[in-house]
């Protein structure tokens, strides 16, 4: 294996410039920022307008539960999204798949914007609304792997955790942009204005957006470890062939940590605390706006807590940390609805914000972790489809199953207990695996061929 650079900053030494390093993060920033922003825009006009604007053929009772299906709906496609990304990746490349991933992100998203209602073309509108939203789903499985590796495969030995939190952050950034936006065209479209054309802006805004993330991310290298790969001829033919003949388990139990912290995200990433806050029939009937800056509050917290997360466990290890984690996002799960349901604005705030920190303990490790899981020559295939799976487990129905728990007990302490065995699920499968911070990451041929069925989880 390559000897590391004088400064340790690489597996393979091929990057060591401060402004090198400077430009790996801010790209993986830039990009997955933009990325979350096209997919969490699409959450919060679910939960705000989707419903009556796109799924009114499927009747008054059931446009909104539909409106929330079809955010799961993307999930559903990711692990197709992954496996295609995580072979390709694996093969030539991470940085070329990342550019793929981002153009088909951003394209789908604007075309949203441009969609016919219900109202204009009937049932086509529910359809192409369908199958935009799995482009979107498709374009989600290959991105995170990919921007993962490209920060985590770049850093010191003794920083993934930190670098690695750069892609994490961007998912925060993503809300806190989409909530931000959309807060402020209910302002300048309030009331029918917003429902006849201000909920498109945020949308259309996506083609800016695919042009700053495009020439941001061509101005980063290849990932010095798959660079390293491709030079030794090494690159695994059928690498999603060996992920699962040889760590089907290891893919299992990496998808079930993930799915822990992402039903527990997916009560604003999904749209589910913005419509249940708002819905004029519902308990609380409160302003569109402010909900909408409320979250876009509790995602800098979150923000804030994902950078501490990735930064802290490389001190202390990426297993201590979740485990940290897990408890103080168990404790938020069970004071997030008693604060929203008060309907007051700041407690609404403080629910959100508290339920974050335990969100970003389980969330800004996670990159770093999940790389140090895999062998480089299957790695972008492993961590790609082990977030695909979590995200179907998780995340893909969590405000359909919420909004259903509801509406079957008249209660919301449903949804917390819910949430609360998730986030015990989470801490189960996080105590199976083994901590491997600070692992080397380059493509040792010899040891990735004697590792063992259980590679990855913890002995114990």
């Amino acid at each position: 294996m390559t000897s590391p650079a004088h400064d340790g900053f690489t597996p393979t030494g091929t990057i060591a410039a401060p402004a090198d390093r400077r430009r790996v993060v801010f790209a993986t920033i830039v990009g997955t920022t933009v990325e979350w922003y096209d997919f969490f825009i699409y959450s919060s006009a679910a939960g705000l307008v989707f419903g009556s604007l796109f799924f009114s053929p499927f009747g008054k009772d059931a446009e909104q539960i539909v409106a929330f299906i079809s955010i799961g709906l993307s999930f559903l496609f990711r692990p197709l999204g992954a496996f295609l990304a995580g072979h390709f990746g694996d093969k030539i490349g991470r940085r070329t798949v990342l550019m793929i991933t981002l153009i088909l992100m951003g394209a789908s998203t604007a075309l949203i914007g441009l969609l016919p209602t219900a109202s204009v073309i009937g049932v086509g509108a529910p359809i192409l609304l369908f199958l935009l939203r799995i482009l979107q789903g498709i374009s989600a499985g290959g991105e995170w792997g990919g921007a993962v590796l490209m920060a985590v495969e770049h850093a010191p030995r003794a920083k993934r955790g930190l670098f690695g939190a750069s892609p994490q952050i961007g998912v925060p950034l993503g809300l806190l942009l989409a909530s931000g936006v959309m807060a402020s065209m209910t302002m300048i479209a309030p009331g029918d204005a917003f429902l006849a054309w201000g909920w498109r802006v945020p949308f259309l805004l996506s083609f800016a957006l695919i042009l700053i993330g495009y020439y941001v991310r061509r101005r980063v290298e290849e990932s010095p470890v798959f660079t390293e790969i491709a030079e030794r001829r090494e690159q695994t033919k059928l690498p999603i062939v060996q992920l699962f003949r040889r760590h089907a388990l290891l893919v299992i139990i990496a998808a079930l940590v993930f799915a822990g912290n992402n039903a527990v995200g997916y009560m604003t990433t999904g749209g589910y605390i913005q419509n249940y806050t708002t819905n004029p029939d519902g308990p609380l009937a409160m302003e569109k706006g402010s909900i909408l800056w409320a979250v876009a509050g509790s995602a800098i917290t979150w923000l804030i807590f994902a950078a501490f997360g990735g930064l802290i466990s490389d001190r202390i290890g990426r297993r201590t940390t979740y485990i940290i984690g897990w408890v103080l996002q168990l404790g938020g799960v069970f004071a997030l609805f008693p604060l929203v349901n008060t309907g007051e604005i700041g407690l609404v705030f403080a629910g959100l914000a508290v339920l974050t920190i335990g969100l970003g303990l389980t969330y800004g490790p996670q990159a770093a972790l999940y790389a140090e899981l895999f062998p480089a020559s299957i790695r972008f295939s492993g961590v790609s489809i082990s977030y695909a799976i979590g995200a179907i487990a998780g995340g893909a129905f969590a405000p359909t199953i919420a909004k259903a728990l509801v509406d079957a007990t008249g209660t919301t302490d449903s949804v917390t207990w819910y949430l609360a065995g998730m986030t015990v699920l989470g801490l189960v499968a996080t105590l199976l695996l083994r901590d491997r911070s600070g692992i080397p990451l380059g493509p040792d041929h010899e040891a990735e061929q004697s590792v063992s069925p259980i590679y990855g989880l913890s002995k114990a």
